[in-house]
């Protein structure tokens, strides 16, 4: 399993996605509304207010985990980069958070996807917001130039996670914050389940075990780390989820109890060292 066939399958999928709710359907995480047992990642996860603000389009093609604008503590006049934005539901909020200086920016791979966001954008009538294609890899955007980067759902759909987050240092300024909500392993997991290609794009296959999460990122230099658990799935929540894949939900079921988790990722880029000298400003 290539990392390039990965990113295709991902592609295919997600944009699959945003069709069906362009035509009028709803779109679950990385399956569709046939795929039932996606429900418990994707439900529940803005209150009212947040939706009743948003286009019908925008709330049918959340695709994510996690809400991290509610966690995210964004400020006005920020610069916020959502990765693998959808259908625009995190950017859209988050431009309103940073209002009125401020600006947000979605980055996704997927053409559906990104017309899909800028009709939302549309309907919001959102102006502090840049949709922009490109993959989570290599980030279209300069260096330190954003405050804030938000994901949902979206880092363990990578195949190279380390680029992903190395390419997130790149982009923050120095003190900037990645605050992502991501599914999380506690603990190992059947293989099937690793090599089982309809559930990366349904975002647990591709997902990281906890321990290694916090490697990968302070091997890409973040500090102040911190992995805040949200959910954690059940079994019988993931039943349909397990069998529509091809797998024994019975035998499958006990090996992944308690093990898979929504969870908000906070860390920091460190602040610019100050110069201390000549040497130190040369």
């Amino acid at each position: 399993m290539t990392d390039k066939n990965i990113q295709e399958a991902v592609k295919e999928k997600y944009g699959a996605a945003a069709a069906r709710v362009a035509q009028g359907q709803t779109a679950c995480c990385g399956g569709g509304a046939e795929l039932s047992g996606c429900d418990p990642i994707t439900r529940n996860l803005y209150n009212q207010a947040e939706k009743s603000a948003l286009p019908a389009d925008a709330v049918a093609a959340s695709l994510g985990c996690g809400n991290p604008t509610a966690l995210a503590k964004l400020q006005p006049g920020e610069v916020v980069l959502d990765l693998g934005s959808g259908g625009g539901i995190d950017v859209i909020l988050s431009a309103r958070r940073v209002a009125p200086n401020g600006k947000a920016y979605g980055l996704d791979m997927t053409d559906e996807m990104l017309a899909l966001a800028r009709e939302n954008q549309k309907k919001a009538g959102i102006e502090n917001v840049e949709f922009l294609k490109g993959t989570i890899e290599e980030i279209p955007l300069p260096d330190n130039s954003v405050d804030v980067i938000i994901s949902n759902c979206v880092i363990n759909l990578a195949g190279d996670k380390d680029r992903v987050l190395r390419e997130a240092f790149r982009v923050l300024k120095p003190g900037g914050r990645l605050a992502v909500s991501d599914v999380v392993i506690r603990g190992e997991v059947p293989a099937q389940v690793r090599k089982s290609m309809e559930l990366w794009v349904g975002c647990i296959a591709g997902a990281l075990e906890e321990t290694e999460y916090l490697q990968k990122l302070q091997s890409a230099k973040f500090e102040s780390i911190d992995v805040e658990p949200t959910r954690v799935y059940q079994v019988e929540e993931a039943r349909e989820f397990l069998i529509a894949a091809g797998l024994d939900a019975d035998v499958v079921g006990p090996q992944i109890k308690d093990k898979f988790m929504s969870a908000f990722i906070r860390a920091k880029k460190p602040q610019a060292a100050s110069c201390c000298g000549p040497a130190c400003c040369n």
